[in-house]
């Protein structure tokens, strides 16, 4: 049997009620396994964010049940699952959500001072990760003055501050140039190979989709694995 990392059960997820109940999930079932990386395709609106806020815990399904490495997460409390948030998952966005009064070091920080760990601990977990993924020399440069690819890299160290065995990433080269979005691709694929760790990436980019070890459509609720040689089905949506 495989080491699953990654298993969502029968997930269904609505919102409003009556005539303006809108259904996104309906039944997404699929596995990734502990060290795979994987991306999540579909049209605009299908509920690709949806499905990975539920993966990473940020929102409860309507129904259904997701495993992380055989565990029941949402059998978790609240404050149970903001602990595992902090230590097993990392998220990266499209829009950085980086804190522009701080510098990158100390963005880097936040995750290990939130889970405790002494000010010179989370800084030297910072500056590692932050040396890692290239950017050594703007430990104190602050958003305004980094790039929008070296903004993506700050992200994603703090994603990797506290080495968590899941990385969820939710269009990480949407608003990158053409380069840029293959530097941030690079950089994603090096770390899944160094470190092992299992990635989820929900992306319209096709370069970066195909770059994974298998593609899930997500299509009318459900997921669907596709074909790597073959165009997607939403070909507007993935230009």
């Amino acid at each position: 049997m495989a080491n699953w990392a990654l298993e969502a059960r029968d997930l269904f997820k609505a919102y409003g009620e009556g005539k303006r109940r809108v259904e996104i999930l309906k039944g997404a079932s699929f596995k990734v396994a502990a060290g795979e990386r994987v991306a999540i395709v579909g049209a605009s609106g299908v509920g690709k964010t949806t499905l990975l806020h539920i993966l990473g815990t940020l929102e409860r399904p309507s129904a259904g049940k997701v495993f992380h490495f055989g565990e029941d997460v949402f059998a978790l409390s609240e404050r149970e699952l903001s602990l595992f948030r902090n230590r097993r998952l990392g998220f990266v966005f499209q829009f950085h959500h980086l804190l522009p009064e701080f510098d990158a070091l100390e963005n880097v920080m936040l995750p290990a001072l939130i889970a405790g760990e002494p000010p010179s601990r989370a800084r030297e977990r910072a500056r590692e990760v932050l040396e890692k993924v290239g950017l050594s020399g703007r430990f104190h440069h602050r958003v305004g003055e980094l790039s929008g690819g070296e903004r993506q890299r700050v992200a994603i160290a703090r994603a990797l501050v506290m080495n968590p065995p899941v990385i969820l990433a939710d269009e990480p080269t949407g608003n990158l140039d053409v380069r840029t979005a293959r530097e941030v691709t690079d950089l994603l694929l090096q770390i899944n190979e160094t470190y092992a760790t299992t990635m989820v990436i929900v992306t319209h980019n096709p370069e970066l989709a195909t770059r994974m070890e298998r593609i899930f459509g997500l299509s009318d609720g459900k997921v669907i694995e596709l074909p790597k040689d073959k165009p997607w089905p939403w070909t507007s949506e993935s230009s």
